[in-house]
């Protein structure tokens, strides 16, 4: 456990280190200046729920990305295979550093509109619910690192993810398109939309058969994903950008 927690340690200085950190408060700041000249209560009552989605689902592919390819780029994997740490180390190291970045990053920008624009939140349906979303698309970004061959055709995956899951979700969100509760549930097995459901819950949504069934979609897929791809996958991509 003790390694363990070094390991997070590293990876949150890592973070620090490629100006992830850096990147993720400019964000927030911009996600701020964008909803707090917002005076209707009902649109920002709206917006709020939308950004933190996309902090907790594509942010957090992408900063996962980031470190992926600078590691690489770095050739840090050969020197992480002769050192005792494994492969389920350094995998769930990466994913609770930034699970924990994420968490912060999102929670600064509801506090600040808690504090002063008054929007009422549910401390903690929206602390879990960013965990699990942000710990299920952290590790999604390990997919999209081990079919990239470059940070720019990762983005140009994430883009690509983007306008299958994401904005079938935020049209059903702001019920412009793929309206009704069959939507909604249908929209579930894209994992932004699970992630939706969940974080409403922490703006005052009341718990529903769908908020259940997205907690295990994301819950489950985590622990399936990690068990049986992520984790296989993680050992040959190590080799490879070891160069051994």
């Amino acid at each position: 456990m003790s390694r363990f927690l070094i390991l997070v340690k590293g990876e949150l200085q890592r973070l620090n280190k490629y100006n992830v950190t850096t990147i993720s408060f400019v964000v927030a700041l911009l996600w701020f200046l964008l909803l707090y000249f917002i005076d209707d209560m009902d649109i920002l009552a709206a917006m709020l729920p939308f950004v933190i989605i996309v902090d907790a689902t594509m942010m957090s592919i992408i900063f996962i990305g980031a470190v992926m390819f600078f590691e690489k780029t770095e050739s840090t994997f050969s020197t992480m295979l002769v050192t005792p740490v494994t492969n389920q180390e350094l995998i769930l190291s990466k994913a609770v550093a930034n699970t924990i970045h994420n968490l912060l990053s999102s929670l600064l920008i509801i506090l600040v509109f808690h504090l002063v624009k008054g929007v009422e939140v549910n401390w903690i349906f929206i602390i879990i619910a960013l965990i699990v979303s942000i710990f299920f698309h952290s590790l999604l970004g390990f997919v999209f690192s081990f079919y990239s061959k470059d940070f720019t055709s990762m983005l140009v995956g994430v883009m690509m993810y983007t306008f299958v899951f994401l904005i079938p979700s935020a049209l059903n969100f702001f019920g412009l398109v793929f309206k009704g509760e069959v939507w909604e549930h249908i929209l579930l097995i894209a994992p932004t939309q699970s992630a939706t459901k969940l974080i409403e819950l922490g703006f005052g949504a009341d718990i529903a058969v769908k908020s259940i069934i997205a907690f295990v979609l994301l819950f489950g897929g985590s622990i399936l994903g990690y068990k049986y791809f992520i984790l296989p996958k993680f050992k040959a991509y190590a080799v490879k950008q070891s160069g051994v």
